[in-house]
């Protein structure tokens, strides 16, 4: 059943902004305890934005409310936009965020920095559109990153081709599909209106906006949602850079749900899990005839994906980057286990000093 299906006869101002009969029943208990449900829209300076109905029932209105309550040591867990939150509308002060809400899906980067720590770009997303700019050249290896980004998630992955209208030539989609298996391409231009049609159609009841700067991320929002939501800024005509209109993750109405539109990317950290390998579905298919199951694609006998490469089958640039995106989500598990490690350690060493002020024995 579609995310559209799930919505039909529910009589609920946050339907629009993908409330289901499954959230409902979930959120019955929270409501008896005088909570109310709502969707965060944005979140920055440890304040958010939420969605929540207004008063007579029939509209929605928005409320700021604190996160504190709500905090976790893992930033992954903090609220993002996209969450669906319990509100305490009477919290002293102002009102706040009592719980989150499970998540069904979730686009998770690796922050900057040598640390393994994640950041959550959007939450509760049923398809993640991947801008990328006609006016310069494709960066297939950027796109098969974003594709690995975006099946992790659990979301469905859209290439979105943007700025057709002034693309430098004829666009090669065949190439753009072939790094994309499973997922569906598009060449589209908010400007003329190319393509704008059968993206609408695509788009479910949540879709999150990524991409790097000067993509068109801020003009495609504007038209997908009828009116002018976001800033555009300029494109540097040397080398088709923009700037970071988009400043932070926010929640935006459109016909049929809500898109969520995030700043420009300039790196994309993986964050682990089976993103690279459905991204690379295809070399995995062909992995599985190697004579050798761990058949490392380099100077094996037998190795069916270097036997693909030099029949003209795939790319060997794809096998490189497939083999890229391998070792780094490598380099996050071992700094993640460390992490872990560390932590199990310092909790260790807590309960030891409590047992031993309980004992009243001297710390060694």
């Amino acid at each position: 059943m579609s995310s559209h299906e799930d919505l039909q006869g529910i009589d609920h101002p946050l339907a629009a902004y993908g409330w289901t009969p499954e959230l409902e029943a979930d959120f019955a208990p929270l409501a008896e305890a005088g909570l109310v449900p709502g969707r965060v829209a944005r979140v920055d300076l440890g304040r958010c934005d939420v969605v929540i109905a207004d008063a007579s029932g029939a509209g929605v209105r928005t409320v700021r409310a604190d996160t504190a309550p709500v905090l976790d040591p893992d930033p992954v867990n903090c609220p993002c936009t996209g969450d669906w939150a319990a509100v305490d509308l009477g919290a002293p002060g102002m009102a706040a965020l009592a719980g989150l809400l499970p998540r069904t899906t979730a686009v998770v980067r690796n922050s900057a920095g040598a640390g393994s720590d994640g950041q959550a770009l959007a939450v509760n997303v049923d398809a993640v559109l991947i801008a990328s700019p006609l006016a310069a050249k494709l960066d297939l290896g950027r796109i098969e990153r974003y594709l690995a980004l975006a099946w992790e998630s659990g979301a469905q992955p859209i290439v979105v081709l943007t700025k057709a209208d002034v693309a430098g030539g004829e666009v090669d989609v065949d190439e753009v599909e072939a790094v994309a298996p499973g997922a569906t391409v598009l060449v589209v231009s908010a400007v003329s209106g190319e393509g704008m049609d059968v993206l609408r159609a695509c788009l479910p009841a949540t879709t999150a906006l990524i991409g790097p700067s000067g993509a068109g991320k801020s003009t495609l929002t504007n038209a997908l949602a009828g009116a002018e939501v976001m800033a555009v800024g300029e494109t540097r005509q040397r080398d088709e850079k923009g700037r970071h209109t988009t400043t932070t993750r926010e929640l935006i109405p459109i016909p049929g749900g809500v898109l969520i539109d995030t700043p420009g990317l300039r790196g994309v950290g993986l964050y682990g899990g089976d993103g690279v390998e459905r991204a690379f579905s295809d070399i995995e298919e062909l992995a599985a005839d190697c004579r050798f199951h761990d058949c490392a694609h380099d100077a094996e006998p037998g190795c069916a994906v270097k036997d693909a490469i030099e029949e003209g089958r795939i790319p060997a640039r794809r096998l490189v980057s497939y083999q890229k995106l391998l070792r780094e989500n490598e380099r996050i598990a071992a700094r993640s286990d460390a992490r872990l490690a560390a932590e199990r350690a310092r909790q260790g060493k807590h309960q030891w000093k409590l047992m031993m002020a309980e004992s009243g024995k001297p710390r060694p």
